[in-house]
């Protein structure tokens, strides 16, 4: 288990929100997220600094830090899937909150959800944030970064705080020329919001750091190796493998996502390894690389969200001959697992882990069949558990935040009681699975 209080939680993100808000001169502010959990500490502390709360699509929802400003809380979400059930369960512990239902679309917590549905978005937003109070800025600079925040300024009008999605490709770009109509908006980024801090978080847990050793051992990158990573996210365990690799090997990251392209370029020039690390666009689906490109290719948590078969052909055609493939998914067919006594239904709840994969996607045992019928061969298959150990941290509270949503009232309160008796005992724990397979091409 990790020390209690990792270097990264050295400000929460509750006090740099309010830093935030403080130094762009805003008494109360309209804001919008699409995680609840980056929003809860700080409506909790300071729900008279907030006017209009949006929570855009979210997947995970514990609805409790949001009853002080439920009558000034809107919830949109799709008409099926994760968005549909969490705001669904939210609605009923928050009747006076507002909740526009997408008809006819799924909201994964992969979805480009502004660039679907850009236009019942927006007009619902004004509709909803023009009937309640915000200030004007009275920040000075267009762009900036403060508390570790960075935020730049579009538009006049009442402030409107967008903080980022998690995985969106577009972010808030398709709406921000009707929003910034009515809103002064601020766009925030940076290490320590949204799915970058997520992503970042993951990568510190000392099981994840461990699989991903594994997973690079047998890859076995010579010196000189040319290296692939499909999905590169944050480009935290790019990060992770070029300290590894001493600048031996150049390392190219592809990732669909401009945004999060934009932030691991920037974490990795701050961390001083920006030199051999190329970030770049690029699908998953059709690699923009020649074939035999690469000695060794990896993806980690990507596969759940494409074509996972096209996308393992791929790898395939762009790897060299003997060129190794490695992939980790996430599980839906394995239990996952939390430290915290308790049986019966909340048992039941606390076992499942999140169903969310795309219809083509894999997230299950049927990877290592995919993997081969892809044409590798020489598998190593390591199904995997990964630990987390940080309550406060944003990947717990992602996962966390899927349970509460489902509780009852009495399950509740049984789930916080034994939560606690754990914390105190320093076993408060949680373990999800992992497929993980390596295999090399003819």
């Amino acid at each position: 288990m990790r020390p209690r209080v990792p270097a990264y939680q050295e400000s929460a993100l509750a006090d740099r929100l309010l830093a935030l808000w403080d130094h762009l001169g805003l008494g109360v502010a309209h804001v919008a997220t699409q995680m609840p959990g980056d929003l809860a500490d700080f409506v909790r502390a300071s729900p008279s600094r907030l006017g209009g709360v949006v929570l855009c699509a979210p997947t995970r929802l514990d609805p409790a830090p949001f009853a002080e400003v439920a009558d000034r809380l809107l919830m949109v979400c799709g008409s099926t899937g994760l968005t549909a059930d969490v705001t669904a369960a939210g609605a009923k512990r928050l009747p006076d909150a507002k909740r526009i239902v997408l008809a006819d679309y799924e909201a994964p917590g992969w979805a480009d959800v502004m660039a679907d549905r850009t236009d019942d978005i927006v007009a619902g937003m004004v509709d909803f944030l023009g009937s309640h109070p915000a200030d004007v800025p009275k920040a000075e600079s267009r762009r900036g970064s403060h508390a570790g925040i960075t935020w730049r300024i579009e538009g006049s009008g009442p402030a409107l705080v967008l903080l980022p999605f998690f995985l969106a490709p577009s972010q808030w770009t398709p709406a921000l020329p009707r929003l910034t109509q009515h809103f002064t908006t601020i766009i925030l980024g940076g290490p320590h919001i949204g799915g970058v801090a997520a992503l970042e978080d993951r990568a510190r847990a000392p099981t994840y750091q461990a699989m991903f050793r594994t997973l690079v051992d047998l890859l076995s990158p010579t010196p000189g190796a040319a290296i692939l990573d499909v999905g590169c996210g944050s480009g935290a365990l790019d990060r992770l493998l070029a300290r590894r690799l001493a600048g031996a090997c150049k390392i190219t990251a592809i990732d669909v996502n401009p945004f999060l392209l934009q932030e691991a370029a920037a974490l990795a020039e701050a961390d001083d390894v920006a030199g051999t690390i190329r970030f770049a666009p690029g699908s998953a689906e059709t690699l923009p690389f020649d074939d035999a490109t690469f000695d060794c290719i990896f993806s980690v948590t990507v596969l759940e969200e494409c074509d996972a078969d096209r996308a393992l052909a791929e790898m395939v055609r762009v790897a060299k001959p003997g060129g190794r493939v490695g992939v980790i998914v996430r599980s839906i067919d394995l239990p996952q697992w939390w430290n915290v006594a308790l049986a019966g239904p909340v048992e039941r709840k606390m076992t499942t882990p999140p169903q969310s994969v795309a219809a083509k996607g894999v997230a299950d045992a049927s990877l290592y069949r995919r993997a081969r019928a892809a044409g590798l061969v020489d598998l190593v298959c390591f199904p995997s558990l990964v630990t987390l150990d940080q309550p406060q941290g944003p990947i717990w509270r992602y996962r966390e935040d899927h349970l509460l949503a489902q509780l009852t009232a009495e399950e509740l309160e049984s789930w916080h009681a034994a939560r606690e008796k754990a914390r105190e005992q320093e076993l408060l724990f949680m373990a999800h699975p992992m497929h993980c397979v390596v295999g090399r091409k003819p």
